[in-house]
């Protein structure tokens, strides 16, 4: 019998039930990257793995190749999970990462070798590209407009959340049995992906994705529930069944496919699809090489070359990690007022800055700790003190604007899919940190927060150079932001303003003309590929006589 207790539920209480369904799910993600951490430093978990003996860690290589393994699986997650999404929808796609994830949380936590393990964690990271893929793009078709950028900060606080209960529960089990303290937090992870799974059924299909599968009066009745228990002639509704009607028509277009976006917008034209998948997978990826996995995931070996011994470490380890939910809140302070240029140039510039400064006093707390214990223990607070620093303006500046401008630069119609490229960066840049930290820490020790403090400082450029703020824009007016053969920023301001001025002024006009423009772009596209040498060179001659005069 197939029973839709969504029905039953006011539509302002479902969509609150939907916001921390993603938050739960998200709670798996974060929870996945803190909990390595501290358990690949537990003895069983070390003689398991064999990469040591004791508590001493002597195989830092293996140990990141460890870690790194679930974001190996992810990269392939999110692109299948996408696929699967599309294929047969946001709820089927989500339970199948869903059983992934709970495939992998139990093979790591019954692991007999390090072979079994990293298997398992490439398991955990297909579930987890699935659900990072699909559930952020469900719930974003499926809640209004005005509220997609406060459900963002509330995913996030959800992931930091993860992080943190996975240090406390390592915290509280760090004198229980050998074999304990590293396969029940790894099993525990299970809880969050349990829910999501028996969550699922219970919730409302994506109604872009029922229209597209000619499931029309489905999809009417989900959008009158969540949008306040609507009439099915409410104005309001109408207009946007109407509007999904037009996306969903747009997304088969050939410029909208998997293959034309990955490989690079052939189809595309002046949107110029291909450059935005690479600038939303970069910008995760360099996310990523800002130094957050080196503060977050391994804090406890942070604070450990600090010179705090491991009691002290593992709850300061802790502590950070809860301070990233109160900045992650914070950051829907900010995130609109300041725009995400500017947010994002605030937390490298001071990101930067406070992990030279860890670096430096690291480095200061080891000169003197056999000459003068005093002077150690003060640099050693003090670099504690910049890792806190690190986090907060990571935590309200920068994690929120990343994610979110990665959703931000797409056209409406082909949002879901490029959100997966996104996630493709996000896997890439963590599968590389989280293979290199352990090593980098093992080897480098205080250099490592000196490196991170580099790449911060070589991150604000190009967010200066090539990404144009789309803070407060319109869907229409974003779409006119990418429209130069050139990557700088001010250049695509300047084409901006041409088609604007062309326009009188009126975004509308100027996006639909846009997009005519694109679509005869690709009607020529798609007729040279099946015409005549003859055919193709009048089309050629077209083509440059139009983009002649357009560029006059």
């Amino acid at each position: 019998m197939n029973t839709k207790p969504w029905r039953q539920v006011p539509g302002k209480v479902l969509l609150l039930l939907l916001n921390l369904f993603s938050g739960v799910a998200l709670i798996f993600e974060g929870y996945n990257q803190g909990v390595l951490g501290t358990v690949s430093g537990t003895p069983g978990f070390i003689a398991m793995a064999d990469i040591g003996h004791g508590e001493v860690v002597t195989n830092s290589t293996k140990q990141g190749g460890l870690a790194a393994a679930y974001y190996f699986g992810a990269i392939f997650g999110c692109l299948f999970g996408g696929w699967t999404g599309d294929k047969l929808g946001r709820k089927k796609g989500v339970a199948i990462g869903a059983v992934f994830s709970l495939c992998g949380s139990a093979l790591m936590s019954g692991s007999v070798n390090s072979d079994m393990f990293i298997f398992a964690r490439i398991v955990t990271g297909l579930g987890i590209g699935f659900i990072n893929t699909i559930i952020p793009s469900w719930v974003s078709e499926l809640s209004s407009a005005h509220s997609r950028g406060s459900n963002f900060s509330l995913v996030f606080v959800a992931n930091y959340l993860g992080i943190v209960i996975a240090y406390w529960l390592n915290f509280g089990i760090r004198n229980s049995e050998v074999e304990f303290r590293w396969r029940f937090p790894l099993a525990f992870m299970a809880v969050p992906m349990l829910i999501v799974l028996f969550s699922t059924p219970m919730l409302p299909e994506s109604p872009r994705w029922l229209i597209a599968n000619y499931r029309r009066a489905e999809a009417i009745e989900i959008l009158s529930k969540l949008r306040g228990d609507l009439t099915e002639n409410d104005p309001a509704l109408i207009a946007e069944i109407e509007e999904l009607d037009a996306i969903v028509q747009d997304s088969k277009h050939k410029r909208n496919s998997y293959i034309n976006i990955f490989w690079g917008g052939k189809y595309s034209g002046d949107l110029h699809l291909g450059r935005r998948a690479l600038m939303g997978a970069a910008l995760q990826t360099i996310q990523q090489w800002t130094g957050i996995l080196a503060i977050a995931t391994w804090a406890g070996q942070l604070f450990a070359l600090a010179g705090f011994d491991s009691f002290k470490s593992s709850w300061l380890a802790g502590l950070i990690n809860t301070l990233g939910i109160f900045g992650t809140a914070a950051a829907s302070l900010v995130i609109d007022r300041l725009g995400r240029r500017k947010s994002l140039l605030i937390s490298f510039v001071t990101q930067g800055v406070s992990l030279f400064l860890v670096g430096g006093l690291i480095k200061a707390t080891v000169d003197h700790q056999d000459t003068d214990p005093a002077k150690a223990t003060a640099f050693g607070t003090a670099a504690a003190s910049f890792a806190f620093v690190f986090l907060w303006f990571f935590t309200m500046f920068n994690i929120v604007p990343c994610w979110i401008y990665g959703s931000e630069i797409w056209p409406q119609e082909v949002r879901a899919k490029g959100y997966a490229m996104t996630v493709m960066g996000w896997a890439v840049g963590c599968g590389v940190t989280g293979f290199v930290i352990p090593i980098m820490l093992s080897n480098l020790g205080y250099g490592t927060f000196i490196f991170f403090g580099a790449m911060n400082a070589v991150s604000a450029p190009i967010i200066y150079l090539f990404y144009p703020e789309v803070a407060n824009k319109s869907l229409e007016e974003v779409n006119l932001l990418f429209t130069s053969d050139s990557l700088l920023v001010g250049k695509n301001m300047a084409a901006y303003q041409v088609r604007l001025d062309a326009a009188n002024g009126n975004v509308a006009v100027a996006a639909r003309t846009l997009f005519d423009q694109v679509d005869e772009f690709e009607r020529r596209k798609s007729a040279v590929g099946r015409g005549s040498e003859s055919e193709k060179s009048d089309l050629d001659k077209n083509a440059s006589d139009i983009e002649t005069a357009e560029k006059v």
